[in-house]
């Protein structure tokens, strides 16, 4: 039997009003604190915010030789889902006071024709850190890669997570109620930044 107008969906993350995030992690080592991270934020998501974690190390080193015989599926994959998305989030390490080659290098790929899926996508930073600075440096590096690829990133909070050990617990839970309220905060800004842009 047909629905009545005014039913609504028992699971509120089935509206259409959802928003779908994705994450990406910018180290491939399986006990990275920017993984942690992620996956904190997964459990952070408030009402009505998903977030799914892509995998990147399936992406080969760019070559533009490869992409013009055939784009490799990694990357048409990784391509579908950042633009299923209404947003992504960024989190990741700082390797020499810069961006590590494996997320630079996904980036160069996404930043490919045909329709780079960064164009006009909100995404947003974070990075954890052993040490004091909190992937400061990092960050700032990836904005300005990411205005070439024309997103639109979110200017705060800015959340650098320095002294990831402290944060973590043993499980690579996140322990820390700062940390915890910045992830919110980001998450209210990117809501707010995709309805600004509509």
């Amino acid at each position: 039997m047909p629905s009545a107008p005014n039913d609504v969906p028992s699971n509120p993350r089935d509206q259409t009003n959802t928003m779908k995030i994705l994450g990406i992690s910018g180290s491939l080592r399986q006990g990275s604190y920017n993984s942690m991270a992620l996956r904190a934020a997964q459990k952070l998501a408030p009402a009505g915010v998903t977030l799914d974690i892509a995998d990147i190390g399936s992406i080969p080193l760019y070559n533009d030789d490869v992409r013009a015989a055939g784009e490799p599926a990694a990357v048409t994959a990784l391509k579908a889902q950042v633009r299923a998305a209404d947003a992504v989030l960024i989190a990741t390490p700082e390797y020499n006071f810069s961006i590590p080659g494996v997320l630079k290098n996904t980036l160069d790929w996404l930043s490919r024709p045909p329709e780079p899926p960064f164009d006009g996508k909100v995404v947003a930073l974070m990075g954890a850190s052993p040490g004091p600075v909190g992937t400061a440096r990092v960050q700032y590096d990836l904005r300005k890669v990411l205005v070439f690829m024309n997103a639109f990133t979110v200017n705060r909070p800015e959340v650098f997570i320095s002294f990831a050990p402290t944060k973590f617990n043993a499980q690579g839970e996140l322990t820390d109620e700062g940390t915890t309220k910045f992830i919110g905060d980001l998450f209210v800004a990117m809501q707010n930044l995709k309805k600004r842009l509509g």
